[in-house]
């Protein structure tokens, strides 16, 4: 359940960094969304258990979600940055 709700974290910000911020906006919407829940993925299951003691299987944790997010943040700016350098 915990990796549905960090790829659902990641996609919203994915959509938030299209919609509001204006990344990625000469791919779409859809890669936006698609880069964030990757990055929710990558957060959650690579970067959080780094820094947070793993929780109970099947519990919450904020803080896991907190890592998510930034990491997809981190996503789609790199993956404009790409983009806008490199054309990819």
């Amino acid at each position: 359940m915990n990796i549905a709700i960090w790829m659902l974290g990641g996609a919203i910000v994915g959509w938030f960094g299209y919609s509001v911020l204006g990344f990625n906006e000469a791919r779409g919407k859809m890669v936006s969304v698609v880069i964030g829940a990757i990055g929710g993925l990558v957060g959650g299951n690579l970067v959080a258990p780094m820094f947070t003691a793993a929780p109970a299987p099947g519990d919450f944790n904020f803080l896991a979600m907190v890592f998510a997010a930034a990491v997809a943040a981190a996503f789609v700016a790199i993956g404009n940055l790409v983009h806008n350098r490199w054309g990819v």
